[in-house]
């Protein structure tokens, strides 16, 4: 018999090696202990009598990182990412499996699964106890109902009492989350959600961004102080919106890679790009679908991520395609120079669904239909759809899309965003930095400034700046904060870029190049005809009738 520990959680495509928590592996039968010969780093071999009985497997797991695809356990709380917990015994997959919990006073467990009368909860198979993530502590529950389908919500933010405070400083959050959950429905042209019962799960911590979808649950990390902000609750109710809308768009419409879900090795999944780019476009619509947020906050929210697309020099060097198929070696291990080299299929997918959504509107369609199409046909049966698949699905809509679509994912080049956004009444204005360009950021640090970002092929590169380097003085002036800098740079001559470098001094030539783009600002067309006024009422919609 053989014994697995996942290597990594759906919906995070890491490999996390989860058996690096893991410790002191015993297993037992009829008192006797049994030899575990270790095959793989996270695979075991046990050799059990047959005719013996049951086998009592002990093990430990250290569960001290606080995320939504890890374990944390602390006086306050306990959570488990169950990939990180449960070993999936040979044969048994598809196998009923039972879940207990032993607790401590007060506490109880918030589980996504059947509670039996005996307080443990039943999953039909080994996947379905991995997907439900378990919150334990001595929380509030609160519920509310989507389509007659029970809704749980609970919050943990460290000290006892962060449900109250979130409550109280926004009393109509319950009734506000379930309008997008009713939104996300009308999306998806269903009156009700897939599931049978779902429960949020909200770590309100003082700072923090994520979520990672299930299919009968969500775990959600969000910050104090960005609720604080202005567009802090909004933000919130796009993040609520997202990973909603996966237990559709990737939980069960979902990639054919993932049919089954290969718990040890990573798949190559070219159409991530589907799952989160689609999701991460609508999440900003959901929440002004459903009348809790205003066209100009939408436009705004959009207007960031259409600026950090354009802002990204990586988009010219790797397509969408590869984004999607390289997501376990490159997105999730960003480093300083990142943003050269590659694009977030998160950021570009979405690029590439608003251009979708506009592009099908020309044809007397949208992108909901699309959605709601591949749902019935194959999401609602759980069939895995190929890229191939998606392709055909658009272009069944628009037969142009046959050749476009292709391009917009294997490409580098942009789709037309100017042309189609001005179909619906909106310009991207350029707003042009007020210093030179010298191609590189600073953080500070105790010992002063150092390199944090430099861009590839930027005046400073060219100077041979590289990131990590301590930056001291330009021109001779010493510079110790970020703001001291601007102001010092010139283009009408070499500047010299005095940095330390492992302890030693180097001198550096740096020729400044002309101010450039800092930001794009999505606005609306004063000259916009009144047919462009109504295509854009009828896009903010979402699913109204296309024009």
């Amino acid at each position: 018999m053989r014994l697995r520990l996942p290597g990594w959680t759906p919906g995070s495509y890491l490999m996390r090696d989860y058996v690096r928590h893991l410790e002191e592996l015993t297993v037992e039968q009829q008192g006797r202990l049994l030899p575990c010969r270790r095959l793989e780093p996270a695979c075991w071999l046990v050799e059990p009598d047959p005719q013996a009985g049951e086998l009592l497997i002990r093990y430990r797991v250290m569960a001290t990182e606080l995320s939504v695809r890890t374990c944390h356990l602390d006086g306050d709380h306990g959570f488990l990412a169950l990939a990180a917990v449960v070993l999936e015994v040979e044969g048994e997959r598809w196998a009923e499996h039972r879940l207990s919990c032993s607790l401590p006073p007060r506490w109880q467990a918030f589980v996504p699964l059947p509670q039996q009368s005996d307080g443990s909860w039943i999953a039909t198979t080994f996947d379905e106890l991995v997907d439900s993530p378990v919150e334990l502590g001595p929380h509030r529950e609160h519920g509310f109902a989507v389509g007659g389908v029970a809704h749980r919500w609970v919050t943990w933010g460290g000290a006892a009492g962060a449900g109250d405070w979130l409550l109280q400083h926004f009393p109509s959050l319950l009734d506000d989350v379930a309008q997008v959950c009713h939104a996300c429905c009308r999306l998806m042209a269903v009156e009700a959600p897939p599931c049978n019962g779902y429960l949020f799960v909200l770590h309100l911590l003082d700072e923090g961004y994520g979520g990672l979808e299930h299919n009968h649950s969500t775990v959600l990390v969000y910050g104090r102080r960005a609720l604080e902000k202005p567009n802090g609750y909004r933000k919130f109710l796009q993040l609520v919106a997202h990973e909603y809308l996966h237990q559709w768009n990737v939980r069960r419409l979902r990639p054919a890679e993932l049919c089954p879900i290969d718990y040890h090795q990573p798949p190559v999944v070219p159409s991530l790009w589907f799952a989160e780019g689609i999701t991460s476009y609508v999440d900003q619509l959901l929440p002004l679908s459903a009348g809790l947020s205003t066209p100009d906050q939408l436009l705004e929210d959009l207007g960031e991520d259409l600026s950090r697309f354009l802002l990204t020099p990586g988009r010219s060097v790797q397509s969408l395609a590869a984004s999607s198929e390289e997501a376990w070696v490159k997105l999730y291990r960003a480093d300083a120079y990142a943003a050269d080299s590659q694009v977030s299929y998160y950021l570009k997918g979405a690029v590439v669904a608003l251009c979708l959504d506009l592009h099908l509107r020309r044809h007397g369609t949208a992108l909901a239909p699309v959605l709601q199409r591949l749902w019935l046909e194959l999401g609602q049966w759980q069939r895995g759809y190929t890229e191939q698949a998606l392709i055909a699905a658009f272009t069944a809509s628009a037969p142009d899309l046959e050749g476009l679509l292709p391009s917009w994912l294997h490409q580098v080049d942009d789709p037309d965003l100017h042309g189609y956004l001005q179909e619906v009444g909106l310009l991207l204005q350029p707003i042009v930095a007020t210093i030179p360009w010298a191609g590189f950021t600073c953080r500070p640090e105790a010992s002063g400034l150092t390199a944090q970002r430099v861009w590839r092929g930027g005046p400073a590169e060219t100077a041979g700046l590289m990131v990590g380097d301590e930056v001291l003085a330009i021109d001779g002036q010493r510079v110790r904060q970020s703001d001291q800098i601007g102001p010092l740079l010139r283009t009408d001559a070499a500047q010299e870029l005095l940095i330390s470098r492992r302890s030693e001094l180097r001198s550096l030539p740096l020729r400044c190049a002309a101010p450039r783009v800092e930001r794009y600002q999505l606005t609306r067309d004063p000259q916009a005809s009144r047919q462009a006024l109504e295509r854009q009422r009828r896009w903010l919609r979402l699913w109204e009738a296309p024009w």
